[in-house]
């Protein structure tokens, strides 16, 4: 299990474990809080097509998914 900051996550770099469509490596670009001090969703971008997809921040702490930094 990965350790995530939820107050950390903007601009934090992410490797996917099974790359879908030659996307592996990801940013963090956008935050959404449901209330003050609760992270609710964020946007990941696709550094080499731009793809962008919005994912419970939740998902990033299964380390069988994905990893911390760009490997």
């Amino acid at each position: 299990m990965n350790q995530v900051n939820p107050k950390k996550l903007l601009d934090s770099k992410w490797t996917a474990v099974t790359p879908v469509n030659r996307e592996k490596h990801f940013v963090v670009t956008r935050t959404w809080w449901e209330k003050p001090g609760k992270l609710g969703q964020i946007e990941l971008e696709a550094v080499l097509t731009g793809t962008r997809r919005r994912i419970d921040w939740r998902e990033l702490k299964d380390s069988a998914r994905w990893r911390i930094g760009w490997q």
